[in-house]
């Protein structure tokens, strides 16, 4: 969790310094595509109050993040997806905003431009939770077992060192890089006693499949009882054949 922290907090950084650097050094060539205009054409954009109004956005964008910040320290289950929905919104909404300073010529083309790609970038965040959040599978091959999706990763089962049933799962203490939801936990998080642990787990939904491998320590389960069992009975059998 520090560590997905310190990422969002140079983030934010970065905002506010290149935001503060436009707005009160006039450093109007951080803007993208500034320099390439014409002496005229920038003079205009500054008239308008063109690159104040990107400095401004930046600036008060960086400054809602960093109060936002403090909740990636908590247990609030969407910390980091309200992030980066926030980051999102106003960075994307604040361009389309800005192209109205745009020059008269070229205000139409910015219009454009901004709403495209502030479609693309919710398409992609979109497509990035949703994969997030689909259901792991667990598949078996002849000398390894795989789990499918985000996090996911392929064992061997000779690296297998212990395999458990849980009745409860143990207290999960942080998360590290993963997604947290009320219903879902996948993803790098730490579990009490344990450490590093990588998790796949509903929550509320037992048994829970532990598995102890060389390197990783594995925690998950289905939403069906029953097929949690069977991957343990599996993986059982394996463990037996291997001794």
């Amino acid at each position: 969790m520090w560590l997905l922290f310190f990422i969002e907090l140079s983030v934010v950084l970065i905002f506010l310094i290149i935001g503060w650097a436009i707005l009160k050094k006039e450093a109007y060539g951080l803007i993208s595509g500034f320099r390439s205009r014409s002496e005229s054409e920038q003079e205009e954009l500054i008239r308008n109050g063109y690159p104040q109004k990107i400095g401004k956005m930046l600036l008060v964008t960086g400054l809602v993040l960093l109060a936002l910040l403090p909740l990636l320290l908590t247990t609030f289950p969407y910390a980091l997806e309200v992030h980066v929905g926030v980051m999102v919104i106003m960075l994307m909404g604040g361009f389309i905003y800005v192209s109205k300073y745009d020059l008269p010529s070229k205000r139409k083309r910015s219009y454009i431009i901004s709403i495209v790609i502030t479609v693309i970038t919710a398409g992609t965040l979109a497509v990035v939770f949703f994969l997030g959040f689909q259901e792991p599978e667990m598949s078996f091959q002849q000398n390894s077992f795989e789990i499918s999706g985000v996090y996911g990763d392929e064992w061997e089962y000779s690296e297998i060192l212990n395999v458990e049933l849980l009745d409860e799962m143990p207290e999960v203490t942080l998360r590290t890089n993963g997604y947290g939801t009320p219903t879902i936990s996948k993803g790098h998080f730490k579990v009490k006693d344990l450490g590093k642990s990588l998790l796949f787990i509903h929550k509320g939904k037992s048994p829970y499949l532990y598995i102890e491998t060389e390197h990783d320590k594995i925690f998950i389960n289905s939403k069906s009882a029953e097929q949690t069992k069977a991957w343990y009975d599996h993986l059982e059998e394996q463990g037996r054949k291997s001794e």
